[in-house]
């Protein structure tokens, strides 16, 4: 990003990003990753949900470990070209926290969504017109209200965006393992925890594919409402109060 310390041209460029198109020659190479990850996330994750027995449940095991080691694969396969976002919750976070700018921001919801889409679209068109089901669409348990289940969702897009900004520190010097690997569990994490309840989508992308595709949009807002929330609250509290400064003793264990 632009360095916001000049003038308030400067300042403006950072946040709004007035120069992607003209000063960033990989943008299109960003959002083509943007695209296909979240196209892979929600062609692969919900083609774990498909029920091709007619009589089992899907296992929540294997969905949620579906989605978890989708998001750690994509993320350590595109995360150098465009962080690996593949999720409209995450790009705001990240917007508010001031690590993207709104340019961008908001072309990569754009395209993340219609990857999403055609994820799903690709999904029913390859399945048997039988098994396709509702297309592992989200949808909130009728033993809840909406709103519980959009603060379902918000509770969970929080973990995930809080694991999220601690991994993506790079002023922490205790970070030894794969931060890909610790984002996809945190999915997975909450997908054992919230399938029951909402479908643990906490990715507005990801519902709204199934949505589209097969025209099904009941308490569709609970997908969007919640994960935002819940992805800006969490990328406010670390950046304000966890976030790793100059000479803090970050590393360093004292029981």
């Amino acid at each position: 990003m632009a360095d916001v310390k000049g003038t308030g041209s400067f300042r403006s460029n950072s946040i709004i990003g007035v120069n992607e198109f003209t000063d960033n020659r990989a943008l299109w190479k960003m959002l083509l990753a943007e695209f296909l990850g979240t196209l892979l996330l929600v062609a692969v994750g919900c083609g774990s949900c498909i029920n091709m027995s007619g009589y089992l449940d899907t296992p929540i095991v294997q969905i949620a470990l579906t989605f978890g080691l989708m998001v750690a694969t994509i993320v350590q396969a595109i995360g150098h070209v465009s962080g690996g976002h593949i999720n409209p919750a995450v790009t705001i976070s990240m917007f508010v926290t001031g690590d993207i700018n709104l340019i961008r921001g908001i072309l990569y919801i754009v395209v993340q969504c219609i990857g999403a889409i055609c994820g799903a679209g690709i999904l029913k068109l390859i399945l048997p017109e039988r098994n396709v089901g509702n297309l592992g669409i989200t949808s909130v348990s009728s033993a809840i209200s909406l709103p519980c289940g959009m603060v379902f969702e918000l509770i969970y897009t929080f973990v995930l965006l809080f694991v999220i900004h601690a991994v993506c520190d790079s002023r922490r010097s205790d970070l030894k393992g794969s931060a890909p690997l610790a984002i996809g569990l945190a999915v997975a994490a909450v997908h054992v925890s919230g399938i029951h309840f909402t479908g643990a989508s906490v990715n507005p992308a990801r519902s709204l594919g199934p949505a589209v595709i097969m025209n099904i949009w009941a308490g569709h807002w609970v997908y969007w409402i919640g994960p935002i929330i819940g992805g800006i609250l969490a990328g406010l509290l670390y950046k304000f109060v966890f976030k790793t400064r100059k000479g803090d003793n970050n590393g360093s264990y004292d029981f």
